[in-house]
């Protein structure tokens, strides 16, 4: 993740009050648009953390029976495709 990523937590925290906002209907076009566009990045951050986390489980599960903890690395989940 980049230095301007949130965590999990933080990142779904935020796109709760960009929906809130949206939906109060007292933004203009552009900052509609404008928090439309951090929405769609807090989701994407996210969901690469969820993504993580979920490769970080199916490595522990999947180590010959053993829980084992194995750092997660991202070129392996490509590996595993």
């Amino acid at each position: 993740m980049s230095d301007n990523s949130l965590d999990f937590e933080a990142a779904m925290s935020r796109l709760e009050t960009l929906v809130a906002q949206m939906e109060s209907g007292e933004l203009t076009l552009e900052q509609s648009v404008a928090v439309f566009e951090e929405g769609v990045t807090l989701s994407k951050q996210a969901q690469a953390a969820l993504q993580a986390a979920e490769q970080k489980v199916k490595i522990l599960m999947e180590s010959n029976g053993e829980l084992r903890a194995e750092p997660f690395v991202a070129d392996r989940q490509n590996d595993a495709q």
